[in-house]
């Protein structure tokens, strides 16, 4: 049993401290790194189709690999991003998403239009 204060259900001191941290750096709400997938497609019809393949319930990683036109093709996978290394709305959309895995995928549905074309994006962790 871990000492008063110190964690466990009542330590609320461990959770405003970590807030206190988070306003010092001035880190908007949501951590400042995503490790995001995405799949990019020009086209929004081409886009559209690996989204039913999504639905369908095939992997992001062969969907991302099959349809993606990036460099990412390798399953859409582009590592860890931090805040202001993405354009406005794909940045928007990764960091509003939730975390999930690529058996249970949570993406961007309808896809995130930017000057790139389109994407799908998938979140697989935040720091």
């Amino acid at each position: 049993m871990p000492p008063k204060g110190k964690g466990g259900k009542g330590g609320k001191g461990a959770a405003s401290a970590s807030a206190d941290a988070d306003k010092k750096e001035k880190a908007p709400k949501g951590g400042t790194a995503v490790k995001v997938r995405h799949i990019l497609c020009e086209k929004h019809g081409k886009c559209m189709e690996a989204m039913e393949k999504l639905k369908a319930g095939v992997r992001f990683s062969e969907v991302a690999s099959q349809y993606s036109e990036d460099k990412a093709r390798q399953g859409g996978d582009l590592g860890w991003m931090t805040r202001g290394s993405m354009v406005g709305p794909f940045q928007d959309a990764a960091f509003a998403l939730s975390v999930s895995s690529m058996d249970k995928p949570v993406y961007t549905d309808p896809p995130v239009k930017t000057k790139f074309g389109y994407h799908i994006i998938m979140v697989e962790g935040k720091k």
